[in-house]
């Protein structure tokens, strides 16, 4: 069977506000690739197919690998493809207070503790197998101190969490199980990508998720999460194909791969790349160039 490549926007219309509100939320950690021309070309075209809103929001949460080159490099490349946000450019580290803020309401209304485990510990410890690596709760009780070199999780119990992907469909996950109790900051007083993202798309209003189908697995712990936080009602979320190197394995940022910056510096146009991005998973038959002002028609009925 054929993935589905293009969500039923009479349905997704029916469950969003008239203007909804998406996001594109790069992290400049390397330069922008063709997986995130998918990206783009998913977030705008539906969100213009659907008179909605796009935030661009650059994560820089992690302070380590963000650098100032690739936060400005992305924007360049972003605005050489002709994608451009609705709403002046948000940063997270512009605005750490909201984390800070919610941390401190997390901590009112649920258990939140100090944790030492390192990765490694980690892993040692894990009962469950596969990729993702289940934190057991082995600090719950310990009473560590959380300014002692620290990171801080959050008790998340059992329970499954039912959601209507606007592309996959019907989804359960239950992330106590997949993941154990969340790191909300790290040991570098870092704040974690789950945490962030859940914070920002809650005080942002945001109520359409749009990415890459790799994310699916976070999806789960993020309602959860925001829940916890008091958001009641959950953003729709979509999960759409990502490209995939021959190996099977997700472009990266950080080993170059089919950089937009290099096909820019080999003259290939903005449209190309975008009309490349678009053919490679399959919203085009084959490629031919396409104006970021045109990517809603992929979206449309035929």
């Amino acid at each position: 069977m054929q993935p589905l490549l293009r969500p039923d926007l009479d349905r997704l219309a029916r469950a969003l506000p008239l203007r909804p509100r998406t996001r594109y939320a790069p992290s400049p950690t390397g330069y922008l690739h063709l997986g995130h021309v998918v990206n783009a070309i998913y977030v705008w075209g539906i969100a213009r197919a659907l008179n909605g809103c796009v935030l661009v929001r650059i994560e820089n949460h992690d302070r380590v690998r963000s650098l100032p080159e690739y936060d400005a490099a992305l924007l360049e490349d972003l605005a050489w493809l002709g994608f451009s946000g609705d709403e002046p450019i948000r940063r997270q580290s512009d605005e750490e207070w909201a984390c800070e803020d919610a941390l401190h309401a997390l901590s009112r209304s649920h258990h939140v503790y100090a944790c030492d485990c390192s990765r490694r510990d980690i892993a040692a410890a894990a009962d469950t197998p596969g990729d993702e690596v289940r934190y057991t709760g082995r600090c719950r009780t310990r009473g560590l101190d959380a300014a002692a070199g620290c990171g801080l999780r959050v008790v998340i119990e059992p329970g499954l969490e039912r959601f209507d992907d606007a592309l996959l469909g019907e989804q359960a996950q239950d992330p106590a199980a997949q993941c154990g109790d969340l790191l909300v900051r790290d040991r570098d007083r870092h704040w974690t990508y789950q945490f962030a993202v859940t914070v920002d798309d809650r005080r942002q209003a945001i109520d359409l998720v749009i990415r890459g189908a790799d994310l699916l697995t976070s999806t789960a712990r993020q309602i959860r999460l925001a829940r916890m936080l008091g958001r009641i009602t959950p953003p729709i979320f979509l999960h759409h194909p990502i490209l995939l190197k021959p190996s099977g394995q997700k472009l990266s940022k950080s080993s170059g791969d089919t950089g937009v910056r290099d096909l820019r510096a080999a003259g290939v146009s903005a449209a190309e790349v975008i009309g490349r991005a678009a053919a490679a998973v399959g919203l085009l038959e084959a490629p031919r160039p396409m104006a970021a002002t045109e990517v809603q028609d992929l979206f449309r009925p035929m």
